[in-house]
């Protein structure tokens, strides 16, 4: 097959478009008045369990072992070998990212050695009980430190540099848009609450990072794919990037979730989000670039046997712990995990009509 047999242009813009859908779950952060730990745990076991269900069902038996069963199609035991290298390459994919894993963690800590935590009882600074409203003296440049810790803030004043020290490590740097005077931030409630829920919210950023990169990795040969499929039959390209974009939504979820409730930072959520989503048009481009003739049965099997270890990995090791972490009682994450195996099955079943 070569570019002239296909719609290029149809091509890019299903990949594109399938992509992107990581920004629409990711929207939901500037959804304020949604944020709360029951919606942080229902949608971390919604992607949990459309990711589970996408890499057994669909990458590992649909794509992995198939296309391994066609590399091995002139060999009498192609079925057995077939599925053993499948699944070879399904724990390679989960030893990938436990490496990964590990040496982010190893770097982290060369990086940011974990400091002495700090005394909240400080001579310098007067303790104001506010709720969620905050007012700081902000310095000539706009901004404003403020501690969130509980209910209880502190009023720092420039020159109380000493107690600036103690709280660097508990608190927030927040754009007053003013130069002099009181400025008063409002830090919602339930996403205060998360924060200061425990000392675990701090890993959500780092879980919320992993899990896009894991994505973003599984989302490149996933561009690759939908890329190669419009370019050989459209209908069959546009079916393949309209499944992949519905499970990109709730993968956009579980990216920009964590980051959010971690940072307090909605833009921050969108953007790791966004470059998730990014990888999948850039596997496009790689396949315009690289692939001038055709795609090997085994690049593919190989491929995907990867990413279903992945996808699993993230799932069981890092979505799945922390859902049940912030919903302890598990009223709603298992619930959420099967109905989002329901989701996924229905996308890849209306296909098949």
């Amino acid at each position: 097959m070569t570019y002239a047999d296909g719609n290029v242009g149809l091509a890019f813009a299903l990949v594109i478009g399938a992509g992107m859908a990581t920004c629409i779950g990711s929207c939901l952060v500037f959804c304020t008045s949604l944020a709360n730990s029951r919606l942080l745990a229902g949608s971390l076991g919604l992607s949990s369990g459309v990711m589970l269900y996408v890499s057994f069902a669909e990458i590992f038996s649909a794509k992995s072992v198939a296309a391994f069963e066609e590399h091995y199609a002139d060999d009498p035991d192609g079925e057995g070998k077939a599925l053993r290298m499948a699944t070879f390459c399904f724990f390679g994919g989960m030893a990938c990212i436990a490496a990964l894993n590990w040496v982010v963690h190893l770097l982290e800590k060369l990086a940011n050695p974990p400091p002495p935590r700090a005394s909240i009882e400080l001579a310098t600074a007067t303790p104001v009980v506010s709720g969620a409203s905050v007012k700081a003296d902000a310095p000539e440049e706009g901004f404003g430190d403020v501690s969130i810790n509980g209910s209880v803030v502190l009023s720092v004043t420039p020159d109380a540099e000493s107690s600036r020290r103690c709280l660097s490590n508990e608190a927030v740097r927040v754009e007053t848009g003013a130069r002099t005077g009181d400025t008063e931030l409002t830090v919602p409630e339930n996403v205060k609450e998360i924060m200061d829920r425990d000392d675990h919210h701090a890993g959500l950023n780092k879980m919320g990072i992993m899990t896009g990169l894991a994505i973003a990795i599984h989302n490149f040969p996933e561009g690759l794919a939908t890329f190669v499929a419009a370019l050989a039959e459209p209908k069959a390209g546009a079916a393949l990037a309209i499944a992949i974009a519905l499970h990109n939504i709730p993968e956009g979820i579980c990216v920009a979730m964590p980051v959010y409730y971690a940072t307090g930072s909605k833009w921050k959520g969108f953007f790791w989000s966004f470059l998730s989503g990014v990888t999948e048009p850039i596997g496009g481009v790689v396949g315009y670039l690289i692939l001038w003739n055709s795609v090997t049965p085994l690049t593919y099997a190989i491929m995907f046997g990867l990413v279903g270890g992945m996808m699993v990995y993230i799932s069981l090791r890092d979505l799945l712990p922390t859902a049940l972490r912030y919903d302890p009682e598990d009223r709603i994450t298992t619930l959420c995990l099967f109905l989002g195996m329901v989701v996924m099955a229905a996308s890849l079943l209306v296909f098949t009509v």
